[in-house]
């Protein structure tokens, strides 16, 4: 009896340190299932350096997190975003929605590259200007619920910061240019639709002066 009562406490305390390194190392495995995802949905080169999912309350946070263009551009740096933290609605991700009651969003950089074919990376992979005559963004709503079967509610608190835009010319570095943006914790209220940020993007507009119509007036053609 006494053999079977170690034997027992001996498997359960096992257990317990299973479940413990299993919850220590959830971040790191969640990390690794993210820079997989992203790779595979935009064939560019991730990195993650921390990823954050808390068990007790509904908050996501990742830190340090790098996306490089792919080889037509050089793999030249894309997006540097030190920081995102999302605290969101567990009641209602359970009925499908999403509803953010706070999001912190830090873009420490952007990368403007264009390629010696006269590409620009923004354009080229995707990254294009909301289409003419959508109404209040409500186009590029249906099409996240599409991708992902959930309905956007909203976002309570946005705070964002931007720091640097780069424009990168692979076939003339001499056209190479910096700017620096600046905005630091700009709050913006029931977020829902693209159209809110509206304020932002002239904002960045005015911080960036003629930067990006400059870099990128051919292609806004």
């Amino acid at each position: 009896m006494k053999t079977f009562l170690k034997w027992f406490f001996g498997a359960v305390l096992l257990v317990i340190v299973l479940a413990v390194v299993l919850l220590l190392s959830l971040d790191t495995i969640l990390r690794t299932v993210a820079v997989n995802r992203i790779r595979a949905q935009t064939g560019m080169d991730v990195e993650i350096g921390k990823f954050h999912l808390g068990l007790l309350e509904p908050v996501v946070t990742i830190k340090d997190l790098k996306i490089n263009n792919p080889p037509p551009f050089g793999g030249t740096p894309f997006l540097n975003i030190p920081e995102i933290h999302v605290e969101y609605d567990r009641d209602a991700l359970l009925k499908n929605k999403i509803h953010l009651t706070l999001m912190r969003f830090n873009l420490g950089e952007l990368d403007i590259v264009r390629n010696e074919a006269g590409q620009t990376n923004l354009f080229a992979l995707g990254v294009a200007l909301p289409k003419k005559g959508a109404k209040g963004g409500n186009a590029g709503l249906k099409e996240f619920k599409q991708r992902t079967g959930l309905d956007f509610q909203g976002i309570d608190a946005l705070n964002v910061s931007v720091g640097t835009a780069r424009f990168i010319d692979l076939k003339d570095p001499s056209n190479n240019r910096e700017q620096k943006i600046g905005i630091d914790n700009f709050v913006m209220k029931n977020v829902k639709m693209p159209a809110d940020l509206a304020g932002l993007a002239v904002l960045v507009a005015l911080r960036g002066g003629d930067f990006f119509s400059s870099m990128l007036g051919s292609d806004l053609k």
